[in-house]
């Protein structure tokens, strides 16, 4: 008798279940195996899967960019409150001049506004995990064009567009429940307002944070956040406390869209000795409502800080796994953190993401020659 002659097939069942719990990555490769895979886990019952245990682990997202250079981890945001320590997955790294270093990020792709990769800038989305991406046509105006990726060919969209006055926007959007929000300053009157701006119906509507205005020093330091499903903006500071300096934090909450109601919170953090003397920044909030502070810059180390605000506690986790060459203090990075990372596989990189930033060759703009990192991961 042959071995395996007489094997029972695994159940269908069974591998959805294994398949849904594989990081996406793999779960792409897979799909280009037979036309059966493909059908099975493109189909809407897995994906609905796949996105439902993907959102019961979500993932803090660290970009750490140096000399143009940007390298990409993730690690697992903390399950209890007792976790001391945490080790980095690294995904993708790739080089291109930032003019403005900003990166935003939304449905797990990070979007650069104008990106060096070849001989000319322009605006670039990439999916940080795979390392595919995909260079967008220029605007051609400042303000309100749309573009809808794997639709066919790419163009924007600015006919349709109709958005009230307002001078000019103050902060880094944040997109919360298909609704995409962020900071501006009203013409001629120096006053803050939300704009929103809908996905799916393509609508704006304002939303007044005149509440902003007399209680936040530098408007441009708000930070947007999701806070447990409410848009939130938060803001920090530090005091005095005796001899020990402090960090005090100040967050908005819209509880009422309609009637434009903010409830303000003011929280002073718990001791801490590491995040009392590093530069951090706010990285947003978890689905648990922890407001999470990251350190500013690459070291040996480098600790992430989750703050309950129904508690009061303050969790140190220390973030191993940036590299010998990161950590070192002369090459140390820029780190850009995004929490609730989670894998989509509704981004479809092989319909919506032409190209694989490990195969672009990187012209040095003063030079116009193919340029060389100065390390190595």
């Amino acid at each position: 008798m042959k071995r395996g002659k007489f094997m029972e097939p695994i159940p269908t069942d069974l591998i959805i279940e294994i398949f849904s719990r594989l990081p996406a990555k793999s779960v792409a490769g897979f799909r280009t195996l037979s036309k059966h895979w493909a059908s099975t886990l493109r189909s809407p019952g897995f994906t609905e899967l796949f996105q439902t245990r993907s959102s019961n682990r979500p993932r803090l997202l660290l970009a750490a960019e140096r000399n143009g250079e940007w390298l990409f981890f993730s690690s697992p945001q903390p399950q209890n409150r007792y976790e001391k320590s945490s080790h980095l997955d690294y995904h993708t790294k790739f080089s291109g001049d930032v003019s403005r270093y900003i990166c935003s990020y939304a449905s797990g792709l990070v979007y650069f506004p104008d990106l060096w990769l070849s001989k000319d800038a322009s605006p670039v989305i990439c999916n940080p995990i795979t390392g595919m991406y995909e260079s967008l046509p220029d605007l051609m105006r400042e303000h309100h064009e749309i573009l809808s990726l794997g639709t066919g060919e790419l163009s924007w969209r600015s006919n349709i567009i109709s958005c009230p006055a307002y001078d000019r926007s103050l902060s880094e959007g944040i997109c919360i429940n298909g609704v995409l929000y962020y900071l501006a300053q009203t013409v001629g009157v120096s006053s803050s307002v939300i704009i929103c701006f809908d996905v799916r119906s393509e609508e704006f509507k304002f939303i007044d944070a005149e509440c902003f205005n007399d209680q936040v020093d530098d408007t441009s330091e708000l930070i947007l956040v999701n806070y447990v499903g409410k848009l939130g903006g938060i803001n920090w500071k530090y005091c005095q406390a005796g001899e020990r300096r402090t960090v005090e934090l100040s967050m908005w909450v819209l509880e009422d869209v309609e009637k434009h109601e903010w409830v303000k919170y003011v929280y002073s953090l718990p001791e801490n000795e590491v995040l009392d003397s590093c530069d951090f920044s706010v990285a947003g909030v978890t689905t648990r409502g922890d407001i999470v502070l990251c350190m500013k810059y690459t070291c040996k180390l480098f600790y992430v800080f989750y703050f309950d605000p129904e508690r009061n506690t303050l969790q140190s986790v220390e973030i191993q796994g940036f590299g010998t060459n990161l950590e070192a203090v002369e090459n140390r990075g820029r780190v850009y953190a995004f929490v609730n990372h989670v894998e989509d596989l509704r981004v479809d990189d092989a319909k919506q993401l032409k190209s694989s930033i490990s195969q672009v060759k990187h012209l040095c703009s003063c030079c116009n020659k193919v340029s060389q990192p100065n390390y190595h991961y």
